[in-house]
C-alpha cells in the first residue's frame, strides 16, 4: 500500500511539473505588466539600479532577472515622461539620475503540507478537482531610492508585498523549477512597488525639480552606482 501512495505522489508531482497547471510564464508576464494606477509621468528619465539581494538567494527558484524586469517596467510606465513630453523638452535620451531598487527583506514559505497527506491517502483524486497540494507564500520588503547625478539621495520610499500562489493541477501552478515559487516572488515585489508608487506620486514635483537642477548624469564625470 505504501508503494501505491508513493507512486501516486510521484505521478502527481511529475504532472505538476509538466504543464498540467496554469502557465507560469503568462502569469509572470501579466504581473510584470500589470498597472494598478495611472502613470505618474512627471519625472525625467532615470537609470535603473537593482539590488535584489535576498529575493534571489532565499527563494527556491530565484530568477535573478525578474526583479530588474519588473522594476524597469515600473519606471517606464509609472515614472518616466512619455516619449512626446520627453522630446518636447529635450529629455528623450538624457538620464537625470538613478532609481535604485533594493530588496531589504524577502522570505518564502511553503504551507499546506497537511493537504499533501490528505491527497496521498485519497490516491491524489482531489487534485484532479483542483484542490491544492500546497501554497508558496513570499513576503518582500522593498525600498526605492531616487538619487541625483551627483550620487545624493533625494528620497527613499518603502513598501511591503505578500503573495500566495497555489500549487494544483489545472487550477494552480506547478511545483517544478521556475513555477509557483518564482511567481510568488514576482507577485510579492509587484505588490511592494504598488505601495511605493503613491509615495513617489506625492513627492514627484519636488523630486523632479531637484533632479533637473543637478543636471544629467552624462555631465558628471566619475559618478557611478554599482548595479
Amino acid at each position: 500500500m505504501r508503494s501505491i501512495y508513493r507512486g501516486s505522489a510521484l505521478l502527481l508531482l511529475a504532472a505538476l511539473s509538466l504543464g498540467s497547471c496554469k502557465s507560469t510564464e503568462k502569469a509572470i508576464s501579466r504581473t510584470v505588466k500589470s498597472n494598478n494606477s495611472v502613470a505618474i509621468g512627471t519625472l525625467p528619465k532615470l537609470q535603473a539600479v537593482v539590488d535584489a539581494g535576498p529575493l534571489t538567494t532565499n527563494s527556491e527558484d530565484g530568477f535573478p532577472d525578474d526583479p530588474g524586469k519588473l522594476f524597469r517596467q515600473e519606471l517606464s510606465y509609472h515614472l518616466a515622461e512619455s516619449a512626446t513630453t520627453g522630446l518636447d523638452v529635450g529629455l528623450d535620451s538624457v538620464q537625470y539620475g538613478y532609481a535604485k531598487l533594493q530588496i531589504i527583506q524577502a522570505t518564502q514559505q511553503r504551507t499546506g503540507r497537511v493537504l499533501q497527506i490528505f491527497q496521498m491517502l485519497t490516491l491524489m483524486t482531489p487534485s484532479l478537482l483542483g484542490i491544492p497540494l500546497e501554497w508558496y507564500r513570499t513576503d518582500v520588503r522593498a525600498e526605492v531610492q531616487i538619487i541625483d547625478a551627483h550620487g545624493e539621495t533625494i528620497g527613499t520610499y518603502t513598501g511591503q508585498g505578500r503573495s500566495k500562489v497555489r500549487v494544483a493541477m489545472y487550477h494552480g501552478y506547478g511545483q517544478g523549477y521556475g513555477h509557483a515559487s518564482r511567481l510568488a516572488d514576482v507577485q510579492a515585489l509587484r505588490l511592494a512597488l504598488d505601495q511605493i508608487r503613491p509615495q513617489l506620486e506625492q513627492a514627484a514635483d519636488t523630486v523632479r525639480q531637484q533632479l533637473l537642477s543637478t543636471g544629467p548624469i552624462q555631465e558628471v564625470v566619475g559618478v557611478s552606482l554599482e548595479q
